[in-house]
């Protein structure tokens, strides 16, 4: 059976033009590219407010092979099809459905390439709607063998309501597998902070993509009393690390 280092080299050719497809318009600049490691384990942490364009810019820049955490329903066909439809209503109002109808031909090739190799390239499925134990334990097992993990934070869409509309507030998840590695492995996983921003400018728009990349960061510098204050504390160090680094990507 082929690994799934295997299994991206040989999407690799057709993953790269739907890359190139997904960001039509964009300019991508990033800032201190020297922060991302290239090898041993790794967690790669930044804000999510692009949708399908984030994971576009990360697998572009990140000088690696990398694994990502990602919605569950996109393992579907159907529901991926669903996800596309809500995404370009809510960018494009009433033209978002007249486009997604336009597009049929297209979003049929690449919502199947999507679904049936999202699994085969070791992406982490995770279910908004419940608990997240089966992302962490698969997480912890890709972080053991030496492994990148990419953990964006947020529902893929600026949020105008919240504190902060591009940088949704951090889950615990990661923090978590970080604190039990360190426990009881004594390995102790550097995570990359990183802020986006452009990716939010709907697709085919010109813009100016910002990835803002930040030194590594360690649990070990974060430890509290037990479990909840260490993974606490780290959670609340890394979301606001990644809001410094996005104030300063707007700034440049």
């Amino acid at each position: 059976m082929a690994t799934f280092e295997e299994e991206f080299k040989r999407v690799e050719p057709v993953l790269r033009r739907w890359i190139e497809f997904l960001l039509l318009g964009k300019k991508i600049e990033v800032r201190r590219p020297e922060n991302f490691l290239r090898e041993g384990p790794n967690i790669i942490i930044g804000n999510h407010c692009g949708a399908a364009k984030d994971v576009a810019v990360i697998l572009r820049v990140v000088p690696r092979f990398i694994f990502f955490t990602a919605n569950r329903e996109i393992f579907t066909r159907e529901k991926l099809d669903y996800l596309i439809h809500k995404h370009l209503k809510r960018h494009l109002k009433d033209f978002g459905p007249v486009l997604y109808s336009l597009i049929k031909p297209l979003r049929y090739t690449f919502v199947r390439f999507i679904s049936t190799n999202v699994t085969r390239v070791g992406t982490i499925p995770v279910d908004f709607q419940s608990k997240t134990r089966d992302a962490r334990r698969l997480g912890q097992e890709y972080l053991q063998k030496g492994r990148a993990i990419i953990a964006l934070q947020g529902r893929g869409r600026v949020q105008p309501k919240e504190p902060h509309p591009y940088v949704s507030s951090f889950k615990p998840g990661t923090s978590i597998m970080a604190y039990r590695l360190y426990r009881d492995h004594n390995i102790s996983v550097p995570f990359t902070p990183l802020a986006l921003y452009g990716t939010q400018t709907p697709w085919l728009i010109p813009a100016k993509i910002h990835v803002n990349v930040g030194e590594p960061m360690y649990i070990s510098s974060y430890l509290g009393k037990g479990f909840n204050d260490s993974v606490e504390n780290f959670r609340s160090a890394l979301e606001a690390r990644v809001k410094a680094l996005f104030r300063e990507a707007i700034r440049t």
